[in-house]
């Protein structure tokens, strides 16, 4: 399959049309669910399908290993690339590389604004125009409301979106009567798209909860697929 089919064939158009038209710039995301759901592979993903698009990413993340985010992109590629027979996979695998950063902080005794202007230096000054931002490994509960504001007002300026994952750790019940996180329920007017994944028998499960100011279909015709670690259709 040629990288355009690819594009097109992709489950991923299907997010993107359960939420008018994509996240959107100037948007924040969420991906929340407990720690080992998939929600890196959900994120990593979405990054390698905008990077399949020629569309520059920047990876962030708060984890103490950068490695293991390669090799979720080196992994996600992969099962691609096999799954659906992509030609010239040596070509593309290294036209995506160029369109891709990580950067790598510790939340802890990091504030939000030195993270912000490093990725405006990166994106201004080091000529990387990034059209996503993907933060990984980001605590909610360490931080505030106010943080998330500006991640929305820095997308807004910059012209670009935001995915967030967020690993719920709360005691049980997660979730509220909507399917909305009550961890993270101070966000609720800074998040524009929220999606909650749950394991249900061989399958992640991808709810829709919040998206835009549109009224949410609850199930997403999505999950993720256990094997191959991509999100697909059940």
């Amino acid at each position: 399959m040629v990288k355009e089919e690819l594009i097109n064939r992709s489950p991923l158009r299907i997010l993107e049309n359960s939420i008018h038209g994509g996240l959107g710039k100037g948007n924040v995301g969420v991906l929340a669910s407990r720690k080992g759901v998939g929600k890196t592979a959900c994120l990593v993903h979405i990054a390698t399908d905008k990077l399949f698009q020629q569309k520059p990413v920047i990876h962030v993340s708060y984890s103490s290993r950068v490695d293991y985010i390669i090799n979720w992109y080196e992994d996600i590629f992969r099962e691609i690339a096999k799954t659906l027979n992509l030609e010239s996979t040596a070509e593309v695998h290294e036209e995506i590389i160029k369109n891709r950063v990580i950067m790598n902080f510790h939340q802890e005794g990091t504030k939000t604004e030195q993270v912000l202007r490093s990725l405006e230096a990166m994106i201004q000054h080091g000529r990387f125009a990034a059209e996503t931002i993907i933060v990984d490994g980001y605590n909610f509960v360490q931080s505030s409301p106010e943080d998330l504001k500006k991640f929305k007002d820095f997308a807004a300026k910059m012209d670009l979106e935001v995915w967030f994952s967020a690993s719920l750790k709360g005691d049980e019940p997660l979730f509220d009567e909507q399917g909305f996180p009550t961890e993270l329920k101070r966000y609720l007017d800074k998040i524009d798209v929220l999606i909650t994944l749950s394991s249900i028998e061989n399958l992640v499960q991808l709810r829709l909860v919040k998206d835009h100011d549109y009224p949410c279909p609850g199930e997403l015709k999505l999950g993720l697929d256990p094997g191959t670690l991509l999100i697909a259709e059940p």
